[in-house]
């Protein structure tokens, strides 16, 4: 901490001089391509004059000279002459391999002068300069893609480093990134910077300072001052300020715009006016002394020097004029959350303020691959373009951050990330607004996070692999300058009570603001979002509890927000578009008053909480708010109701007619296996007794009245619950009156067998290893259970080996594997593959949000002899058991085979059928 202290000590009391323009006075010694040259270079091809960088090591005479005379003009600090002292830029010269040489010689040369003229009164400090390089991470240099780069964050990482590496070790007190037009080149600067002083063991002052495009005050990349300042926020910066581009009189509002916002200290160094018609500087030291004077006399800056044009002279007439005069006085730290893309997202605080919806931040959640099956059908195709409309129609909509997820089993989710993002950068109307980041892999995470230059949210990171992986991502995400949201999870898995949900954002507030040193500010927690109206009595408290700990978050964790995936919650209404946005709605409207000032929504299907019907409004806040048992069972009633209304009206004017509801009385007239499927659809009990007799007296075994009508009536159950034709608590409902009548078959089955158990089969069931979800596992548990399955439950973060050994010692018959993240596709190949090679070939049934058929058929199956069955939807596995373990088990096999080795041969069609960009370029239709 030395060179901070010793440089902000010097900031506090007096305003700092910095040195003028390097070029300009190397013009003076009229040097010609052999002094550039010298002996050491005399047979690299190309011109050398004009990189000023290399007289580090063919002149360092005259480089030591121009130090000096800055010094005796007053200079506190001089910039080494390393500007271009890189790879990138050393490239066009033929002299990569000597860049580092160039930054070290550039350094040293400097220390030696500056260590002269220092005095215990007036120290001189050397800054270790790091120009922009001619190229930028955000921008494409081809017009006809957009996603194209001419390098990359980590190509400019790289060279940065070693080029800061030479800096610190020829002896820089400050490391200056300056002429910054590309916050992302900035970024993998300053990444750089940190980096190398880490690995080195010394701390040093980071100056940055910007330069403006046009007098509308973005850089060239597209950002705005203050966009500018929230994607460096999360750094430990020393100053922020503005050199080149502009004369003192153009830059001075920018300056004062920058200082009354930003927690640094403030420089400015601006070019000695506009450059005339040729390009040359007319202001001389006097006529821009008084234009210098306003930005000292009225306490704009810390630090002030000199840019193109100027020379020592210059420097000397402002050293005169910042004698005794007080410097800027630094604006404490940012009291608001700071989001940007290319404009600033302000992020207010507003807890237990009246609810004003323009502080709440609407996420767009349908860039999603995995919640949108449009979004994925058009990244599947290369679609980008229809893509980006749908982000751009988010953000018209109202979305003041665009979430972005490519987890999908059979995309290259990194690959697509990086180009959608981006894409994204070059379209102003969306990369106006911050991106969240969202993917389970980290690695997809990071490379996003290299994609942007402003300020992301990454989405997420948890405790469940334990605290040294948290740290590390938190560490990350202060490294890519972003800000993030944290799942309560935990190593026990995730929290859904009241009490584990603010334990875990307890515990993670502080590692990450007490050890890591994020900003509380820049912290989101999501305490989970959970499914409710499920038809199990546990989930009935489950958005209460969210609201409670969103509360006791913004209560006892200063600074920190609270967000959520809302569509989560009425996930058991899926089909039912009105129930399902006015139970959001509902949900908003109390969460937001308790803190909750982020959600991942639908933008544009916000339903207004004042506008739902009273009648409707007492039963849904009822259910949200769980304010009486049974209360979901009336929100079904109404959503049917809902329902055949929307549906009667759509009949009317389509000109047709809507059917009346059959009543109880006709469908008792229908066959009894249409009876017992009718009864087991709707979840009626009342007549299943007289029935099941009924059949007893068709059927020659009991077994075969489950095997027949009883799972014909669960696979169509299944099939609605896929099609979003019935909602979760109805399955959950018909689960149970399946279970009811295999109660009543049970003792007819124990007659008929000699012995045995008298269960249906042996189901192991686990959520993969590094997936802590379970909710839809524990559905399937349920619902096998009412089936008459023995459940063997190995819970969350399950390694392969410890399911094969699990299925060896329960013998059981078949095994079914849960994950809701993307990593846990990779980790059911594994799965497979170690059952593969323990000799077992029972059925695997494969479920989740992220898997399909389509991963089984290419990923899964392949290396597993024995059948892998994908499951849609948790109704269904009972069934497909009973197929695979009847007597047409063999064939139901056979057709899996037929069909996976279908879906291949199509997939394959269709991957040869999409030719690569150049082999369009090549085959392109000429007209002339």
């Amino acid at each position: 901490m030395g060179h901070i202290n010793r440089l902000k000590e010097q900031c506090d009391r007096k305003i700092l001089i910095l040195d003028g323009a390097m070029g300009t006075e190397i013009q003076k010694y009229n040097l010609t391509e052999e002094d550039f040259r010298g002996e050491r270079f005399a047979d690299v091809p190309g011109q050398m004059k004009g990189n000023n960088d290399v007289l580090n090591l063919t002149r360092p005479d005259v480089i030591s000279d121009i130090y000096r005379r800055y010094l005796e003009a007053g200079a506190d600090i001089i910039s080494a002459n390393t500007f271009s002292s890189q790879r990138i830029s050393q490239a066009d010269y033929h002299l990569e391999d000597y860049a580092r040489e160039m930054a070290y010689q550039g350094a040293r040369l400097a220390r030696i002068q500056a260590d002269q003229f220092s005095t215990p009164d007036k120290p001189r400090f050397v800054a270790g300069d790091v120009g922009p390089t001619n190229k930028t991470c955000s921008m494409s240099p081809d017009v006809s893609n957009p996603a194209a780069r001419d390098i990359t964050y980590d190509e400019l990482f790289d060279d940065c480093c070693e080029q800061i590496d030479g800096l610190i070790e020829g002896g820089v007190d400050v490391i200056l990134i300056e002429t910054v037009f590309d916050t992302l080149n900035c970024k993998a600067m300053i990444d750089a910077a940190f980096t190398m002083m880490k690995k080195r063991g010394v701390e040093l002052p980071v100056m940055v300072s910007l330069t403006v495009s046009d007098l509308a005050g973005r850089t060239l990349s597209g950002q705005t001052i203050e966009a500018f300042l929230a994607s460096l926020s999360p750094y430990p910066i020393f100053s922020v300020g503005m050199n080149c581009a502009f004369g003192a009189p153009q830059m001075k509002p920018f300056i004062e715009r920058m200082g009354k916002i930003a927690p640094y200290y403030i420089s400015a160094h601006p070019n000695a006016g506009l450059p005339n018609e040729m390009g040359a500087y007319d202001e001389t030291p006097e006529s821009m002394a008084p234009q210098i004077a306003e930005f000292i006399d009225e306490g704009l800056v810390n630090i002030i020097g000199g840019c193109c044009g100027t020379t020592p002279d210059f420097i000397a007439r402002y050293a005169q004029m910042a004698e005794g005069k007080k410097p800027h006085v630094v604006t404490q730290r940012p009291q608001y959350m700071w989001l940007s893309g290319l404009d600033l997202l302000q992020v207010d605080d507003h807890v237990h303020a009246p609810i004003d919806s323009s502080r709440f931040v609407n996420v767009g959640e349908r860039c999603n691959v995995a919640g949108s099956r449009k979004f994925l059908r058009l990244i599947n195709e290369k679609s980008y373009e229809e893509a980006l409309g749908i982000a751009r129609k988010q953000v018209a909509d109202g979305a003041a951050v665009v979430d972005v997820n490519m987890d999908d089993g059979l995309l290259d989710a990194k690959a697509e990330m990086v180009n959608f993002l981006n894409m994204i950068a070059a379209e102003p109307e969306i990369a106006k607004v911050p991106i969240m980041i969202d993917s389970s892999k980290w690695d997809v995470i990071t490379a996003g996070l290299k994609c942007c230059q402003g300020k992301c949210i990454v989405n997420s990171i948890s405790l469940k692999e334990g605290e040294e992986v948290f740290v590390a991502h938190a560490k990350d995400v202060l490294r890519y300058g972003a800000a993030c949201v944290v799942m309560c999870f935990d190593e026990v898995g995730q929290a859904t009570t009241f009490e584990r949900r603010i334990e875990i954002a307890e515990r993670a507030y502080h590692i990450l603001v007490d050890q890591v040193g994020m900003n509380p500010l820049d912290i989101i927690f999501d305490p989970n979002v959970l499914a409710i109206a499920t038809g199990m009595e546990e989930h009935d408290n489950y958005a209460v509890d969210f609201i409670r700990a969103t509360e006791w978050i913004t209560t006892h964790l200063p600074g920190a927000h609270v967000s959520g995936g809302v569509s989560n919650l009425s996930f058991s209404f899926r089909g039912n578009t009105y129930i399902r946005e006015a139970i959001h709605s509902v949900f908003l409207h109390y969460a937001q008053q308790k803190g909750m000032d982020f959600g991942i929504v639908n933008a544009k299907a916000r339903m207004d909480y004042h506008k739902i019907p009273k009648e409707q409004l007492d039963i849904i806040e009822d259910v949200v708010l769980n304010r009486r048992k049974g209360a979901y069972e009336d929100l079904i009633e109404l959503a049917a109701e809902i329902k055949e209304k929307a549906d009667a009206a759509k009949a009317a004017k389509a000109g047709g007619a809507t059917a009346p509801k059959p009543a109880a009385p006709e469908w008792r007239k229908d066959s009894v296996e249409n009876r017992l499927k009718y009864a087991l659809r709707k979840g009626i009990s009342d007549f299943l007794q007289v029935d099941i007799d009924e059949a007893l007296g068709k059927y020659p075994h009991a077994v075969n009245v489950i095997e027949g009508p009883l799972m014909d009536g669960m696979n169509e159950v299944g099939e609605l619950f896929g099609e979003g034709k019935m909602f979760l608590p109805q399955v959950v409902k018909t689960a149970r009156t399946m279970k009811a009548a295999v109660s009543i078959l049970q003792p007819h089955i124990e007659a008929e067998k000699e012995g045995g158990s008298s269960k249906a089969g042996k189901v192991v069931l686990a959520t993969v290893k590094g997936d802590v979800h379970d909710i839809g596992k524990n559905i399937v548990a349920v619902v096998m259970s009412c089936n008459n399955y023995d459940v063997v439950d190995l819970g969350v973060m399950v390694p392969a080996e410890q399911i094969v050994r699990k299925t060896v010692e329960e013998k059981a018959d078949a095994v079914g594997l849960s994950g809701l993240i993307t990593p846990s596709l990779e980790e059911m190949v594994h799965v497979a593959q170690q059952m593969q090679n323990a000799g077992l070939r029972l059925p695997i049934m494969v479920g989740g949000a992220t898997t399909s058929e389509m991963h089984v058929a290419l990923k899964i199956a392949p290396v597993y002899d024995g059948p892998v069955v994908w499951v849609k939807d948790a109704s269904l596995n009972a069934g497909i058991c009973a197929r695979l373990f009847g007597k047409d088990g063999a064939a139901y096999e056979a057709e899996l085979k037929r069909r996976y080795e279908q879906l291949r041969q199509k997939y394959h069609e269709q991957q040869a059928r999409l030719g690569s960009l150049q082999e369009a370029r090549e085959n392109k239709l000429n007209l002339f």
